[in-house]
């Protein structure tokens, strides 16, 4: 589990082929590798890679097929810069929101303006993630958990501050720029619960307006 709260930017320093799988190796810049081990978990752009090797300033993860085709990762350059953020611990302090570093989609970037000192983005997303967006809820593009100000349809925007803007990569962003976007993990339970599907108990309506009136949430 991650928090969005990106820790450092790292390069990468190559991406070669291993067996069926592809081996990424990061230059980890002002990461704390100092307590990294073989196996544990680090967010690169927002997907949950697994430590398969690691130097004082660099790690390495395998990456598979599926992994490349369904996020940004299989379009990186040599050199590309990355938001690195290593697994959160429970003593922790827990500074953006729930993230689990499972790629929902990729989205890309159609407009930006500068407000003040801060940039205005405006992302375009698949149609199907759209509906667990909301106004003022976190989202999380290429790993960096963010605040979403306006939604219209399959487009939201969020206002980047000057901090974010020099310690993630998200201020390097150009016009249709494609990121690795995750959607806020309550959402998606939210709507399990709401719509009960393939729920394992058959019997249960799930929550509907007589649920919501009899536990108080709503008059009758």
């Amino acid at each position: 589990m991650f928090t969005g709260i990106i820790e450092a930017t790292g390069k990468l320093t190559s991406l070669s082929q291993k067996e069926s799988e592809w081996r990424l190796t990061i230059s980890a810049g002002k990461l704390d590798m100092s307590d990294v081990k073989l196996g544990d978990s680090i967010a690169v752009n927002g997907c949950c890679l697994t430590v398969v090797d690691r130097g004082d300033n660099h790690l390495s993860a395998d990456v598979s097929l599926e992994t490349l085709r369904c996020t940004t990762l299989g379009s990186l350059q040599q050199d590309s810069r990355l938001n690195l953020e290593k697994a959160m611990l429970a003593s922790s302090r827990f500074g953006g929101h729930i993230v689990s570093g499972h790629v929902d989609g990729v989205g890309e970037l159609v407009a930006s303006q500068q407000e003040g000192k801060s940039i205005r983005l405006d992302f375009s997303i698949p149609d199907e993630l759209a509906k667990y967006i909301a106004a003022k809820g976190s989202i999380c593009i290429d790993g960096a958990s963010m605040t979403v100000n306006e939604v219209s349809g399959s487009t939201f925007s969020i206002n980047v501050i000057p901090h974010t803007q020099e310690e993630t990569i998200i201020g390097e962003y150009k016009l249709g720029q494609r990121v690795n976007i995750e959607v806020d993990l309550v959402a998606r339970y939210l709507e399990r619960l709401v719509l009960n599907k393939e729920s394992a108990d058959t019997t249960s309506p799930g929550i509907d307006l007589e649920f919501l009136k009899q536990h108080g949430f709503q008059s009758a």
